[in-house]
């Protein structure tokens, strides 16, 4: 993802090392992914860009979907949230691009942009509240007011300290933007969740809820 309000680190992302739950996430950016070389990196999970706005869909989601199950990591899937377009245009378009299975990761809802309206048509389908991804002051400006109960995924690179201290519930913090593993040729996203495995198993999708 590309946070526009933050200013991105110009040096490569030190991989942060005593968190048991890390992850990664990609989109047509990191272009032709070697997922095998990500078997024995450590990494549980990984989101991936599917959609943006009414009519786009990443040209590597397809196969990054595939690839994330074939080699067993957890997966989930991000759309890239246009307030100036319908919420339920975009909801379509999500939901015709993404087939959530049983243990995948929760729909992401990544806001970059202040005024967002509303999205209640994926929560509906899915019957599961999705994931919302924002930085910190979009967080404090808008969601935190309105939205605490949903999970979290905050971006955060500056100070080196966790995004947020207020919230009870266990969320994901993204620490950098430059990161370099084997298997993808560029910079990737480092991601923590920062509770415990259960937490985190109790995020993902069940059919059995819908």
């Amino acid at each position: 993802m590309i946070i526009i309000s933050l200013v991105s680190c110009k040096e490569d992302t030190v991989r942060l090392m005593g968190f048991p739950i890390e992850g990664i996430d990609v989109s047509h950016h990191q272009k032709d992914i070697q997922w095998d070389s990500l078997t024995d990196q450590n990494f549980s999970f990984v989101f991936m860009k599917a959609t943006e706005g009414i009519e786009h869909k990443d040209t590597k989601f397809d196969f990054n979907w595939v690839e994330a199950k074939r080699i067993g990591m957890k997966r989930g899937a991000y759309h890239f949230y246009r307030p100036d377009v319908g919420a339920g245009q975009q909801a379509v378009n999500f939901i015709e691009t993404v087939t959530l299975e049983e243990g995948d990761l929760p729909p992401v809802l990544d806001f970059e942009h202040k005024g967002f309206k509303s999205f209640e048509s994926l929560e509906d389908y899915f019957k599961v509240k999705p994931i919302i991804y924002t930085n910190l002051n979009i967080y404090n400006d808008f969601i935190k007011a309105h939205f605490a109960d949903y999970p979290l995924w905050i971006a955060r690179y500056e100070n080196g300290g966790y995004p947020i201290s207020e919230t009870k519930s266990p969320y994901i913090w993204q620490y950098g933007n430059r990161g370099r593993i084997s298997g993808i040729d560029g910079h990737v996203d480092f991601n923590i969740f920062l509770g415990t495995q259960t937490d985190f198993e109790k995020l993902c999708y069940s059919s059995k809820h819908k």
